[in-house]
C-alpha cells in the first residue's frame, strides 16, 4: 500500500449522521519522529460518542475539525517504530482514525498509544476490555454502588456498554432488567447474558413494563439512552437510588433540543442521585478493571459479543448502523489482517 486512504469530516451534521458528512481522500503515508510509531490501522471501534465529536461545541475532547480524519478508537499494527518499547509486528491499541495509517506514540491523552495484551483479541480489546467495557465497569461500581439483592435496570442493554453493565451487576447479585429493542436482542441478553427480565421498547410500554419487571422498583439506573425511558425510570425509584449517566443516544440526532424528563421532582422526594461521567477520568486505573474483566470472561461469567462489519469504503455507513439499531453488540469494522 503506497497511499494512506481516509475518510475525513466534511461538513457537521444536521440530524441523522450519515455518508454525506465525510468525503474520501488520499493522503501521502506519515512518518513518525523520535519516540513515535507509524501504525496501520486493522479494526476501527464505533461508539455513540463519536456523533458529538462532529458537532462545533465544547465538550471533553476538542471536536474533529473539517478536513481531518473521523475520530476514532482502533486496533493496528507497528509497521515503523522509533520508541524503544515497540517493534515492528507489535499489535497496538490508540485512537488511530478513520485511516490506514496513524503516527502516534506512548500516553493517556485521545492519541496515546498502548500494548494489546497476549491472548487478547482485537474485537476483545475494542469491545469488552476496551472503552465500552471499562464504562460499564466503573460507571456501575463507581457511580451506580451495586448491593446484592438490589434490583438494577439498564437502557440500551443489548449495547456494548449495557451488555457489560447488566451482567456486571447480575454477578455482584443483583436482580437485574434490560431494556432493548426486538425479538433478537432481548432473546441475547435472556437467554445468553443472564439478564432476569428484559423490556422490548419496540413492541411494549416502556412505562408499564418497568412497574411489571421491577415490583420492588429501581436502586440503580444505567442509562444509554434518555429521553422517554430515562422519564419512564425516574417514575420507579427507590429511596436513595442511583442513575449513571452514560449518554443520550435517543437525542443524539435530533434536530430540535429534546425535551427533558418532566418529573425530576421524583430525584428529590426519593432522595435519588444522578450523576455523569467520561471515561477518559477513569483511565489510570485501567489495569484494575480489565484484570477483572478477564476474570469473569474466563469463567464464562460474563459474554459479550461483536458485529463486525468490513471494508474501508463501508465505514461511513458502519456509524450509522449505531443509530438505527442495526448492530448487535459492540459495531467494529475490519480494514485489513496483521501480518
Amino acid at each position: 500500500m503506497n497511499t494512506n486512504r481516509q475518510w475525513l469530516l466534511a461538513q457537521r451534521p444536521q440530524g441523522m449522521v450519515g455518508k454525506d458528512n465525510f468525503t474520501y481522500a488520499e493522503q501521502a503515508i506519515p512518518e513518525p519522529g523520535d519516540g513515535q510509531v507509524l501504525v496501520r490501522n486493522l479494526y476501527l471501534s464505533f461508539d455513540p460518542t463519536q456523533r458529538g465529536w462532529m458537532e462545533d461545541r465544547e465538550s471533553y475532547l476538542p471536536p474533529v475539525g473539517i478536513g481531518e480524519p473521523m475520530r476514532a478508537g482502533s486496533i493496528g499494527q507497528v509497521v515503523e517504530s522509533r520508541h524503544a518499547d515497540f517493534a515492528q509486528g507489535d499489535l497496538v491499541q490508540t485512537t488511530g482514525g478513520w485511516q490506514d495509517f496513524v503516527v502516534a506514540a506512548p500516553g493517556l491523552g485521545p492519541m496515546g498509544l498502548s500494548k494489546v495484551p497476549d491472548g487478547v483479541t482485537p474485537e476483545m480489546m475494542l469491545s469488552v476490555l476496551g472503552i465500552t467495557g471499562l464504562t460499564a465497569y466503573f460507571g456501575l461500581l463507581d457511580l451506580g454502588q451495586p448491593k446484592a439483592g438490589e434490583t438494577v435496570l439498564v437502557s440500551g442493554a443489548a449495547g456494548a456498554t449495557g451488555s457489560v453493565a447488566g451482567q456486571i451487576a447480575r454477578i455482584k447479585g443483583c436482580r437485574v432488567v434490560g431494556i432493548a429493542g426486538g425479538p433478537e436482542k432481548c432473546a441475547w441478553l435472556k437467554d445468553e447474558a443472564g439478564f432476569d427480565e428484559v423490556i422490548d421498547y419496540k413492541s411494549e410500554d416502556v412505562n408499564a413494563r418497568i412497574a411489571a419487571t421491577c415490583p420492588n422498583k429501581l436502586d440503580v439506573y444505567f442509562d444509554n439512552v434518555g429521553g422517554e425511558i430515562l422519564e419512564a425510570a425516574l417514575n420507579h425509584l427507590n429511596l436513595r437510588a442511583r442513575i449513571v449517566m452514560c449518554g443520550g443516544i435517543s437525542g443524539y440526532n435530533a434536530t430540535q433540543p429534546i425535551p427533558g424528563p418532566a418529573n425530576l421532582m421524583n430525584l428529590v422526594t426519593m432522595r435519588a442521585r444522578m450523576e455523569g461521567f467520561i471515561i477518559l477520568d477513569y483511565m489510570s486505573r485501567a489495569p484494575e478493571a480489565i484484570n477483572e474483566l478477564l476474570g469473569w470472561i474466563a469463567s464464562g461469567e460474563l459474554k459479550f459479543q461483536v458485529d463486525v462489519q468490513e471494508g474501508f469504503d463501508n465505514i461511513p455507513d458502519t456509524l450509522q448502523r449505531l443509530f438505527t439499531g442495526k448492530n448487535l453488540g459492540k459495531q467494529l469494522l475490519k480494514i485489513a489482517d496483521p501480518v
